[in-house]
């Protein structure tokens, strides 16, 4: 007999600064909508452990979706954005995930993201903090911190110097079965696409504004992992101890691909903040 994985794909027509999109996007489960955003130059693959996790999914509407050029999510049918370069902005970041949740009717979700995704997660809380009740950086700063922006977008960079990049950016503790996972997922993504998803990246600075958050309005955590060369914890600590009220976990033997690296072991640091999420929505 057949066994069929519970995650259930759909597309969904979202409509960002004027422009149509056809986005794809994964679900499972059922209670509080938690929205996960992938690392720069991956697809929602890399939160496939999560979406399968029937102890996450018990309590939590897990979706995670494709940004528009990533994954399924193809480009814009109405724009010639192969005339123009790809470039992942601030603005249009954040638009995106205020469309996805007002699309699906979400209540208040929680928003999760990892490395470009974990950088959204103050600015969402800085500029929409009635939007959602918690967000979670992971892999966070006030700031980038390694690499340049057009590392991999150059004719000599082959697919497997950006996959052997990535398997770097792992933890010792990690199994090999995930680090290739880890690997083939980055290998997917066009270069270009890749060093445009730094822009936003490098764009990002909190560093004066970090303090003007206001964790009453929506919970701040973060969680790095202790080989991260990216976002080290300690600048993640520093961006934390910015924020009045918002909390900050080292994850020991993990490192900047965390949420997919080790999935057993980054659920032992995400579980105590989803419990404590879901504790705080019951007192209210």
């Amino acid at each position: 007999m057949a066994r069929f994985d519970t995650i259930v794909g759909k597309y969904i027509y979202l409509k960002i600064q004027g422009i149509e999109y056809r986005v794809y996007f994964e679900e499972n489960g059922k209670g509080i909508p938690m929205l996960c955003q992938h690392t720069a130059g991956k697809s929602c693959q890399e939160w496939s452990h999560l979406l399968n996790d029937k102890e996450i999914t018990a309590k939590y509407r897990v979706i995670a979706a494709d940004l528009p050029y990533h994954g399924k999510s193809n480009p814009p049918e109405s724009v010639e954005w192969w005339k123009q370069e790809y470039k992942l902005t601030k603005s249009f970041f954040m638009d995106f995930h205020m469309a996805l949740s007002h699309a699906l009717g979400l209540e208040k979700p929680v928003y999760i993201g990892s490395s470009i995704g974990g950088f959204l997660a103050p600015d969402l809380a800085l500029e929409h903090p009635d939007e959602f009740r918690a967000v979670i950086g992971v892999e966070a700063a006030s700031k980038a911190g390694l690499y340049t922006r057009n590392i991999s977008d150059h004719p000599q960079v082959g697919t497997e110097s950006v996959m052997a990049r990535v398997m770097q950016l792992t933890g010792p503790a990690s199994p090999e079965k995930y680090i290739h996972q880890v690997s083939w997922v980055a290998s997917q993504c066009a270069s270009f696409i890749a060093s445009g998803d730094l822009y936003y990246y490098f764009d990002h600075d909190l560093t004066v504004t970090a303090r003007q958050i206001d964790t009453s309005r929506v919970a701040v955590y973060f969680l790095t992992g202790e080989y991260d060369p990216s976002s080290s914890p300690d600048d993640t600590r520093k961006l934390a101890e910015q924020i009045k009220g918002a909390k900050f976990t080292e994850m020991k033997g993990l490192s900047h691909q965390a949420i997919s690296e080790n999935p057993e072991m980054f659920k032992k640091y995400l579980m105590p903040i989803l419990n404590e999420i879901a504790m705080q929505g019951k007192k209210k």
